[in-house]
């Protein structure tokens, strides 16, 4: 069959009952667009509504790609960052929406990173960024961004992201780690709490420097260990404080 008949289905499936996830236009436009075969290897499979697994991956089912882009709030010419890339379609419906140039993404794994290059110049997107990057610190040389969109679940956004938006930035995220959330983090610390309007999702956990898919429970603590060892070291306050400086001087044979 056509493939673009199979996207006519798919984004028609979206929009109507009992689904009717798709409600934002520009983005069905997107998603009729964009080739999904180019990022799935099955044509036919490639635009049903359901998740797949490559590379190690999970790729996302259009309709939490629908979710996901629709809580951006997308608008043409701004510029975004996709932290976790996969193989590359949800980079390519933001690109069809906010302009290739204007779409830079990340992944921990080399892997992926080929995987979506070759995929995006395969579908026409060749213009979209991909590096390989830890995600958890972003893209700081093309910063700030108007949106930052997480396709990794985490309790909180990392803050190195939180840094990287601009005055009216908007970052979206999975959050929780069983049952998880879309929400909507502005760069003022504001934070949508309407839960229900998204609705629930899952993602794979958000990976840093080092750690290996498959590796949950290790890569969480590894994740958790480094964030509380810098929260406590900006939580010492007051006597903590004179405390470390009066050690320091008992120690230093130079104060004496």
């Amino acid at each position: 069959m056509d493939p673009a008949v199979l996207r006519e289905d798919m984004v028609d499936g979206l929009e109507a009952a009992p689904k009717e996830i798709l409600e934002d236009d520009a983005v069905g436009v997107a998603m009729r667009d964009v080739p999904r075969h180019e990022f799935v290897d099955e044509e036919r499979a490639a635009y049903e509504d359901r998740e797949y697994e490559a590379h190690g991956t999970r790729i996302l089912a259009p309709s939490t790609v629908a979710r996901l882009l629709q809580a951006c709030s997308l608008e043409e010419d701004q510029s975004v960052l996709i932290v976790g890339v996969g193989v590359g379609y949800t980079a390519a419906v933001t690109a069809e929406l906010v302009g290739e140039t204007n779409v830079h993404a990340v992944d921990i794994a080399r892997p992926l990173v080929i995987a979506a290059r070759t995929n995006l110049e395969a579908a026409g997107y060749d213009g979209v960024l991909v590096d390989c990057r830890d995600g958890a610190d972003g893209l700081p040389e093309y910063a700030p961004f108007d949106r930052i969109v997480l396709e990794a679940a985490a309790v909180d956004p990392p803050r190195a992201l939180l840094e990287q938006l601009a005055p009216d930035g908007r970052l979206v995220y999975p959050r929780g780690s069983q049952t998880q959330r879309l929400e909507v983090v502005t760069a003022s610390g504001d934070r949508e709490r309407d839960h229900d309007r998204h609705g629930v999702v899952a993602f794979d956990p958000l990976l840093v420097e080092g750690e290996q898919v498959g590796a949950v429970e290790r890569n969480r603590m590894a994740r958790e260990d480094r964030e509380h060892a810098r929260q406590r070291a900006e939580s010492r306050r007051g006597w903590e404080q004179e405390w470390i400086e009066w050690d320091d001087a008992v120690d230093s044979p130079s104060r004496f």
